[in-house]
């Protein structure tokens, strides 16, 4: 957890009590908790503290690539949320069906294939790949 405060202090941020909260619940609620999740868990420390600061914390650490969002097209839709700052990069596989997300370490994408948007005047500062559909248990229950 220092990791991060030291991230968000380097960056010009306070360490507000709800980051700190914020940050605690997606260690505590691992692995990828929805925004939710992360509420409950901070509700049992700070009962008054809202969704919407949730919100608004877990987009300032996405901004700040300390953590990702992970899309569920899935049942129900949504999304879930991981700590990835000092994490080594990966992707996810996503059920359709369940919308449950596993981690691969391994990344399609290789470097002059990003180079072709730097032709195009385009800096990318991280990239996210999902790949969607159906793990082992809800492919047999087709």
């Amino acid at each position: 957890m220092d990791t991060y405060l030291h991230l968000l202090r380097s960056k010009g941020f306070k360490l507000t009590p709800q980051r700190r909260a914020v940050i605690a619940a997606l260690e505590a609620c691992a692995p990828f908790p929805t925004a939710q999740d992360i509420h409950r868990h901070v509700k049992t420390q700070a009962p008054d503290v809202s969704l919407d600061t949730i919100y608004r914390n877990l987009t300032l650490l996405i901004r700040l690539g300390i953590v990702n969002q992970i899309n569920l097209p899935g049942r129900g839709g949504g999304s879930v949320f991981e700590i990835v700052a000092g994490q080594r990069h990966h992707h996810h596989l996503i059920c359709l069906a369940c919308g449950q997300a596993r981690c691969i370490d391994y990344c399609p994408i290789v470097p002059h294939e990003l180079a072709q948007a730097k032709e195009q005047g385009f800096t990318v500062v991280s990239h996210s790949l999902e790949f969607y559909g159906y793990c082992r248990d809800c492919r047999t229950a087709i």
